[in-house]
């Protein structure tokens, strides 16, 4: 599929593979679609009972009016290996989607509305993927959450012992309802951080 975005014309290959649950337009588990150029990646849980990928759809096309190329990963499967160690429910990446998420210069990871889930699923994805991310999610969560279950973060480092995660957690858009549409104030707001950091990529590397 090829889309005019105002004055860029971006190319999205919107078919790894069939999806396996509900989810909507691209937003199906277990696909993923690719821009021409690996900038951005997006990537949402899996869909289901309580995992709603609204509003990963309208976070990446707001990315992409700003002429950000924007892929979009939904994860497979909220359950297996590796075990997140968390309180309730289940989570799980594969090592294929771990190589897709790290061929792209910026993560956009789009959790939800508890902490503890957010940050641990976070760390998981992190762990093996060197790549800076910015965190979308519901809850109210913060640099200092992340760095202390070891997540390396733009503000706050954990101490060197404790250090999970090969990646980085570069901002924090908090906010954004699952299954509801997305403010434009929040759209604005990821936007900005993801030029912000693209640009400290590009010119120092991150």
């Amino acid at each position: 599929m090829i889309s005019m975005f105002d004055r860029e014309t971006q190319v999205v290959d919107c078919r790894h593979g069939m999806g396996l649950g509900r989810g909507g337009g691209l937003a199906q588990r277990g696909t993923i679609s690719e821009t021409g150029r690996s900038d951005v990646i997006a990537v949402a849980m899996s869909p289901g009972r309580r995992h709603i990928t609204k509003p990963i759809c309208e976070l990446t096309y707001g990315m992409r009016r700003e002429e950000i190329q924007v892929s979009v990963l939904v994860l497979n499967s909220g359950s297996g290996i590796p075990d997140a160690d968390m309180k309730s429910g289940s989570f799980g990446i594969t090592p294929e989607e771990i190589t897709q998420i790290s061929r792209h210069k910026l993560a956009v990871i789009h959790v939800g509305n508890i902490r503890d889930h957010v940050v641990k699923k976070v760390r998981e994805i992190l762990k093996e993927a060197e790549i800076p991310a910015i965190v979308v999610c519901q809850t109210s969560v913060d640099f200092e959450d992340l760095a202390r279950a070891g997540v390396m973060t733009r503000l706050v480092r954990p101490k060197d012992d404790e250090i999970q995660t090969k990646g980085k957690i570069m901002e924090i858009v908090t906010g954004v309802t699952r299954g509801e549409t997305c403010p434009r104030d929040k759209l604005n707001e990821l936007v900005r951080s993801v030029k912000t950091t693209m640009r400290s990529i590009d010119i120092k590397g991150v």
